[in-house]
This record gives structure tokens, C-alpha cells and sequence, in this order.
């Protein structure tokens, strides 16, 4: 018989084998459709609807079981993508990682939110929760503190881009509690240089402070430490004008009194010189 040879027998083994592999897979369809462990209907039947998953996670919440309703508001952002419920879950379960201290994974959903809903009315509250994150990262003063820089800048972002929302006045009390941490790492920086009688670079700090961070508390000393740097350095004029600068805006304080004291063992007093870049930044402190 014509194509009876090897290459036959071969087409015929291949042809055999298709046929067995098809009727293996059209029995294991069968099998899976008869499955009641994947069986569509019922796995769709298995899913809670979203309304029942979200108020389960706001329970959770007012019960402290912070774990578990962050599990039903993250079944919601899986079950029911891109519904009204998965848009207010996730910003819930934002809340709920910074509750939880996991401050990371707050700011990316945060972010998130904001990315995939920027015009929502909960995006405010999503920006808000990434400052709140930040802010409660800030370490002590005598710790690098970019997380006050961050803090400070995603706050502003709640005052600039929400200026309507309930959110903007506790973003500035934050923001001022950032800036004046951060000026107090200017100010520990600048006491290490001053000990060391390296002037220069002490004052270059104390003027970061006076200008950059005019209206924080720490102004007051920073001023009082520039009139110790000049009047160490010979520079008497921008002493007194520091100290003048100093008694106008603070003149109850005790830095204003020992600022004075110092003058006065040289012979000296308080006196402005207005073409300082010291009583130029005077314009702007807190006591102005």
C-alpha cells in the first residue's frame, strides 16, 4: 500500500496521539465543569458584594481590628475594581496602614489613589494621609530630617491644591511643626561649629535659620548665637546689629539679656545697622 513507509507510520503515531490528546483534555473539561470547587456560578456567588465588604472594614475599624478591616477593604479593590466602593477602600485601607504604623505602604496607596482618582473629593483626604505619614516619621532633631522636608512639602501640597478642604488647618500646624524641626537641625549643626570656634561655618547655619526659618521658635536663639559668632570673629557691627535685631523682636527674653551682657564687656551695645543683611531678615521674624 502506497505510504506505508516509516514517514507514514510516523504521520499515523502523530495523528493517534492528537486524537488521545484531545479526548484527554475534552474528559478534563468535562471533569472541571462537573468541579463544584471552580464551578463559576458558585465561585461568583462566594463573592460578598462590595457595600457588605466596606461597612465589615469600617466595623473592624471602630473595633480595632485594624488587620482585618484592612483584608476587606483590600477584597474590595480585588473583587470589585474600579467600583465606587473600591475607590473609597482604598483610601481606607491608607487610613488604616497608618494607623497600623506602616507608613511605606500608606503613602504608596495614598499615591495610588491620587493617581488613578486625582479629582475625587477624597483625594484631599489621600494627600493629607501622606503628610501624616511622613510627619509621623520625623526624628529627633539630632537625626538626619528629610522625613520633616517630606512631611512639610506634602502638607503644602494639601494647602496649595485643596485650599477649601477640612484638611488645610491642620496641614499648616504641621507644616510649622516641620519647618521649625528642621531649623532646629540648622541650629544643632551650628552649636557644633560654634563649640569648635569654626565662626564661619557656625554663622553660615545661623543665617540659614534667620532667613530661611524666620517665623519658628528657633530664631530667637539663632539670632543670640550670631551675636556670639561676630563678636568672637571681630565683626562687632554685625554683633550689635544682631542684638538689636534681637531686643526689637524678643526684648523680654533671656537671650536678648545675655546677648547684651556680651556687648557690654567690650564696651559695647545693641545698635542696627540697616545696611546688614541682619536687620533686612529683622523685617520678617515673628516679633516684626
Amino acid at each position: 500500500m502506497a505510504g506505508t513507509g516509516s514517514n507514514g507510520r510516523t504521520s499515523v503515531l502523530r495523528i493517534a496521539l492528537l486524537a488521545a490528546g484531545i479526548s484527554t483534555m475534552a474528559v478534563g473539561l468535562s471533569a472541571c465543569q462537573s468541579d463544584p470547587d471552580i464551578d463559576i456560578t458558585a465561585y461568583a456567588a462566594s463573592i460578598d458584594p462590595a457595600d457588605q465588604l466596606y461597612n465589615e472594614g469600617l466595623a473592624n475599624i471602630q473595633a480595632g481590628n485594624l488587620t482585618e478591616a484592612s483584608r476587606k477593604f483590600e477584597a474590595i479593590d480585588k473583587q470589585h475594581p474600579y467600583s465606587e466602593y473600591s475607590r473609597k477602600a482604598m483610601v481606607m485601607n491608607a487610613f488604616v496602614q497608618y494607623r497600623q504604623g506602616q507608613n511605606q505602604e500608606a503613602i504608596n496607596a495614598a499615591r495610588r489613589f491620587i493617581n488613578l482618582y486625582p479629582n475625587d473629593p477624597d483625594a484631599a483626604y489621600a494627600q493629607y494621609i501622606i503628610g501624616l505619614a511622613y510627619f509621623k516619621q520625623i526624628p529627633s532633631v539630632t537625626r538626619d530630617q528629610s522625613p520633616a522636608v517630606r512631611a512639610m512639602r506634602a502638607m503644602q501640597e494639601v494647602v496649595d491644591r485643596y485650599p477649601d478642604s477640612e484638611y488645610v488647618e491642620d496641614a499648616e500646624a504641621k507644616i510649622r511643626a516641620a519647618r521649625d524641626q528642621i531649623a532646629g537641625k540648622e541650629m544643632q549643626i551650628g552649636r557644633y561649629y560654634l563649640e569648635r570656634k569654626e565662626y564661619v561655618a557656625a554663622v553660615n547655619r545661623f543665617r540659614s535659620v534667620v532667613e530661611t526659618y524666620p517665623n519658628t521658635r528657633q530664631v530667637e536663639e539663632a539670632l543670640a548665637r550670631l551675636v556670639e559668632s561676630y563678636y568672637a570673629m571681630g565683626l562687632t557691627s554685625e554683633a550689635q546689629t544682631a542684638a538689636a535685631v534681637l531686643g526689637h523682636n524678643f526684648p523680654d527674653s533671656q537671650w536678648y539679656a545675655d546677648s547684651y551682657k556680651l556687648l557690654q564687656t567690650g564696651g559695647l551695645e545693641p545698635r542696627e545697622n540697616t545696611g546688614s543683611w541682619i536687620s533686612r531678615a529683622g523685617k520678617t521674624l515673628i516679633g516684626a
